[in-house]
């Protein structure tokens, strides 16, 4: 009776437990379906896989009272995904979704690529080209079938740098590419100075100025440079001339010993003109600079210049001992003919007070205009220098330079007794008052 009655209250108990359970679970029943176009595709919910569309739809049952399904997505090869959002059906309640899958489309035939072209020219011409590496040929040059792209084009050539450059090519079009090359050897510069300065520079046989000077865009490489100094030995050397940049050269001349000669240096316009010195062939000017007449001794001597289809020029000029006398003569072609002309002076130092005929006509540098043609005696007179005078002729129609470098005056030495005769003369002086009866 027992065993029988325990039983009755096991079993009563197992059906009080589960009755709530399976009412929760059967009672809270709903049915989601999918419906779509395509036979076969697999459809899942929140990524879990619930089956595949058959006769156009899946009806999948859901529980109500369970986690929610929020996302469908439908699927097959060949077709694009479809997804969608969803809603959880009421308890017994059906929510019908529908979808649409589309067909990936075929890709049409792709057309043939067809190539460009590339034309290149150098300059200078002539130029070794370089395709991705490859020599192609000299410039100018055409490059053809060429893949549509970017490519790195070369240009080299003895003595001149390597030139790269990129250029895009499209389809039946020609790019056109340009290689400037530049020279290996680019200019360069000297800076030169000399110890004493004022030296006249003469570069590879061409006079360039005085020091201190910069000589700009020369060649790189050997020159020859050559310094001339009144009273001084010349200094010549060959120098090096950096590319793209600026040396130095300082030069120090060494003196002459103290003679009795000086220089002329002689020039014309147009150069070429044969030169006397007194009568004697000494050479003829050049196209440029001026032509060094040495050890020509010191006093007065005539200059004359002879040129074809140009009138004879003749000038009397002063030469003083290890000092440079300048005559520079412009040359009137033959026939011409005119009362008057001009001078053209200057000194070293400037400020020189000018006479023409002993008559005060400025301070030099200057031009005097209207002077009649002919021998006119120039003096130059400055205080603390020596007084200088040479004679020039004039040209009618034309402007005769004349140019003198002054010389100091050497001081006259005081005696060394002065100081001490007057300090005496002044110790007697006041003896004489202090020993003054009053």
């Amino acid at each position: 009776m027992k065993r029988l009655f325990f039983l009755f209250c096991l079993s009563f108990c197992l059906f009080i437990t589960l009755q709530p359970v399976a009412s929760a679970i059967g009672g809270s029943e709903g049915w989601i379906q999918i419906q779509c176009n395509v036979d076969g595709a697999s459809v899942s919910f929140n990524g879990e896989y619930k089956g595949v569309i058959s006769g156009g739809s899946l009806t999948v049952p859901v529980y109500t009272t369970g986690t929610p399904y929020t996302s469908y997505s439908v699927t097959k090869s060949g077709y694009i995904p479809a997804d969608g959002t969803l809603s959880m059906p009421d308890e017994g309640q059906t929510r019908t979704y529908y979808t649409t899958l589309n067909p990936i489309s075929t890709p049409t035939t792709v057309p043939p690529v067809r190539y460009g072209s590339i034309a290149v020219e150098s300059s200078p011409a002539g130029a070794d080209i370089y395709f991705e590496g490859n020599y192609r040929g000299r410039a100018p040059l055409m490059i053809t079938d060429v893949w549509p792209g970017t490519y790195t084009i070369s240009a080299e050539m003895t003595g001149y740098r390597t030139y790269s450059t990129t250029t895009s090519v499209s389809s039946d079009m020609r790019s056109q590419v340009y290689c400037p090359l530049t020279p290996t050897n680019i200019a360069g510069a000297l800076y030169i100075i000399s110890s004493p300065s004022g030296a006249s520079v003469t570069l590879d046989g061409l006079y360039k100025g005085k020091t201190p000077i910069t000589l700009s865009n020369l060649a790189a490489g050997t020159h020859i440079l050559q310094l001339d100094y009144p009273g001084y030995y010349d200094w010549k050397s060959p120098v090096e001339v950096p590319e793209g940049g600026t040396k130095t050269v300082s030069a120090t001349l060494n003196p002459m010993p103290t003679s009795s000669t000086g220089w002329i240096y002689v020039s014309s316009s147009p150069g070429g003109a044969a030169i006397t010195l007194d009568g004697n062939s000494v050479g003829q000017t050049p196209g440029s600079g001026s032509l060094k007449l040495n050890s020509v001794a010191a006093g007065n001597h005539t200059v004359t210049l002879q040129l074809t289809s140009y009138n004879s020029y003749s000038t009397h000029t002063s030469v003083s001992p290890n000092t440079v006398t300048e005559v520079s003569a412009v040359l009137v072609p033959a026939g011409t003919s005119s009362g008057k002309g001009a001078m053209s002076i200057s000194s070293n130092p400037i400020g020189a007070n000018i006479f023409v005929d002993n008559n005060f006509i400025g301070i030099s540098p200057l031009t005097a205009n209207d002077i009649t043609a002919g021998n006119h005696l120039v003096t130059f007179k400055m205080d603390g220098y020596q007084e200088y005078s040479t004679s020039a002729l004039v040209n009618a129609g034309t402007t005769s330079s004349v140019s003198a470098a002054l010389l100091p005056v050497t001081p006259a030495q005081k005696s060394p007794l002065f100081p001490l005769t007057v300090v005496l003369a002044l110790g007697i002086f006041g003896l004489r008052v202090l020993r003054k009866p009053e």
